[in-house]
């Protein structure tokens, strides 16, 4: 009875044994995949990067041209500057959450076989 209330006995040893398992596991798969994962940071801060200033310098272009085009009393150039982060924003939000979920995939099918 002392060693169940101590968390020792069968069922503790289990679930230590599975616990330990899995921490191996992933260790394992991280050294696997160390290579990668530099580059593949490497990559995701280009893909940030460039998700955003495409959007921009684009939104920035088209806010000089109105300007120029239609001179009045607003400044489209920094209103068009504003939406192009906005959308530059949203689509490095986009592009991390996809691969946030790529990277998550193979825990979930792990999880989901035991």
């Amino acid at each position: 009875m002392n060693d169940r209330r101590r968390g020792e006995g069968p069922d503790r040893e289990e679930d230590l044994g599975l616990t330990i398992g899995e921490k191996e596991e992933r260790k394992a798969r991280a050294r696997a995949e160390k290579e990668e994962s530099v580059w593949f940071g490497l990559g995701m801060f280009g893909l940030v990067g460039w998700s955003v200033a495409i959007p921009t310098v684009a939104a920035l272009a088209l806010g000089i041209w109105i300007d120029k085009a239609w001179p009045s009393r607003y400044s489209w150039t920094l209103m068009f500057l504003l939406v192009g982060v906005a959308v530059g924003a949203l689509n490095a939000w986009y592009w991390i959450c996809r691969e946030r979920r790529v990277i998550e995939r193979p825990e979930k099918r792990e999880r989901e076989d035991e």
